[in-house]
């Protein structure tokens, strides 16, 4: 019953929060400030990069605050606010490649699984297994959201986000979890990179083709070939479309590869790159040191990165809502309740809750 592991740990965990965060401040800051650089260097365009660091960082902001006030009520709402964009709203977020199931559904699919890592998130905020059984239906019910909007993509990231969410009702290692989705995000951008290079086996190579369109596949190797050509600074932000069309492709219809991966290793080559990973990396670690129950933890890391896949293969991340809803997830599993988050495992928040049932 007694509170003993605060009083010997709260200082320890709390600098080691401080040092998370710093880090992630220093790697949006870095975001930005290659952007610049990268921009002054080569006459590009550097404010879809500047808008896309301001909306993590203020929904990383907001959901810290909402998820430390009401956390049940902020991640529900945040789950409702992504799902009524996708509905009211789905001229706002399709991509302009219609004609694909991940192009038109990747901003709507990213937005669905948000949605449903928020509503997964609010469940296991939740006492009592009723509650927890009640608000995962909404968050199943995503699926459906994405069956009606026609997005295959949404249909799949949106079941997979239920699905580890309920999975791990009894996984007490997060690191385990957030190791493997880590490696899942790897895997796609790995594929990703081995199918624009022509490495993949023909018949893996002709389904992804089919999957994704050959036209988004020869982006990609102009791309790669960009990066390639210009390592160390790329062609500058905003600069792919008039550097594709120098190299014979037809023109992109909104001037993207459609990959979040080559359009920065085209753009803002290899340091731009591995800025990129260090802030997908970095909402692992935070994540891995959130207060949080395992189960809230691995639900939004399940969402973030079903958006990283897609952002992969898609334009997901050019989009505002979908950013800023990135940092909102990440800021609301990641916030340290002022009320007691109900643990659902030992390895929910282990040095504020020692010896606490």
């Amino acid at each position: 019953m007694g509170t003993t592991g605060w009083s010997a740990g709260a200082g320890g965990v709390r600098r080691r929060r401080g040092i998370a965060d710093a880090i992630g401040i220093a790697v949006l800051g870095g975001c930005a400030a290659w952007a610049l650089i990268t921009a002054t260097a080569r006459a590009g365009r550097p404010e879809g990069m500047l808008l896309a660091v301001l909306a993590v960082a203020a929904g990383y902001a907001c959901g810290r605050i909402g998820g430390a006030l009401v956390p049940v009520a902020a991640s529900f709402a945040a789950g409702l606010g992504g799902l009524c964009l996708a509905i009211a709203v789905p001229q706002a977020v399709p991509a302009p490649d219609t004609v694909t199931p991940i192009g038109r559904a990747g901003a709507t699919a990213a937005l669905l699984a948000l949605s449903a890592g928020a509503l997964c998130c609010a469940a296991w905020s939740a006492r009592g297994r009723t509650r927890r059984i009640a608000l995962h239906l909404p968050a199943a019910a995503t699926v459906a959201v994405a069956a009606v909007l026609d997005s295959v993509a949404g249909i799949a990231a949106c079941a997979g986000v239920v699905l580890c969410s309920l999975g791990v009702a009894r996984l007490r290692r997060r690191a385990i979890g957030l190791a493997a989705l880590g490696f899942a995000t790897a895997l796609v951008a790995g594929l990703g990179v081995a199918l624009a290079k022509d490495a993949l086996p023909a018949g893996l190579r002709a389904s992804l083709e089919g999957r994704l369109s050959r036209h988004r596949v020869l982006l990609w190797r102009d791309a790669l070939q960009l990066a390639e050509t210009h390592p160390g600074l790329g062609t500058g932000p905003g600069r792919f479309e008039e550097r594709a069309l120098a190299l014979g492709q037809p023109r992109p219809p909104d001037g993207k590869p459609h990959s979040a991966v080559f359009q920065v290793a085209a753009e803002q080559g290899v340091i731009g790159v591995l800025l990129l990973a260090a802030a997908y990396c970095w909402l692992l670690y935070v994540l891995w040191r959130s207060a949080r129950s395992t189960q809230v933890v691995l639900a939004a890391g399940a969402a973030l990165t079903a958006v990283a896949a897609m952002a992969t293969v898609g334009n997901a991340l050019s989009f505002t809502t979908v950013t800023a809803g990135v940092g909102l997830l990440a800021g609301i599993a990641t916030a340290e309740p002022f009320a007691e988050d109900p643990p659902h495992d030992e390895a929910a928040a282990p040095v504020l809750r020692g010896g606490r049932d």
